[in-house]
């Protein structure tokens, strides 16, 4: 999916893979990589997963701003709890894979106007774009 115009373009160097580091260009995120326990790793770091789960959920509400603005609907506080599972592809396909579950809340708008505003949002999201028949991703509202 092309560009038609580039707004902002982030820059981030990693070394040393799920043990190492990943930053920023402008030194405002700084964070120790490691493996969780499950996956042999210390847990004493943060992981790849939990930074695309942070954000995924970050730029999704973002996309339900966008849309709520649109749409002239006025949003409170949204929150989203976001989960990444990460793991071996299945029916003999080799590899990894992730899949996202992400449990969107939306105070103040009934159960069926949120649904549709998640609905639209994940059409127009860009981690949701990026996805698309790539993964799994599960969208439910609180």
């Amino acid at each position: 999916m092309a560009l038609e115009k580039v707004v902002y373009t982030a820059h981030a160097t990693a070394t040393g893979g799920r043990d190492g580091v990943a930053k920023t260009d402008d030194g405002k995120l700084d964070v120790k990589l490691d493996p969780p326990k499950g996956m042999g790793g210390g847990g004493n770091g943060t992981n790849p997963e939990q930074l695309f789960a942070a954000g995924y959920a970050a730029c999704f509400i973002g996309a339900m701003k966008f849309v709520a603005n649109t749409q002239k609907i006025h949003l409170q506080e949204v929150s989203i709890d976001s989960s990444v599972d990460f793991g071996p592809l299945a029916n003999g396909a080799k590899g990894f894979g992730i899949g996202v579950k992400m449990v969107v809340h939306v105070p103040g708008l009934e159960r069926e106007q949120a649904e549709k505003l998640v609905h639209e949002a994940h059409e127009v999201c860009p981690y949701s774009n990026a996805t698309r028949n790539n993964i799994d991703v599960d969208l439910s509202v609180a």
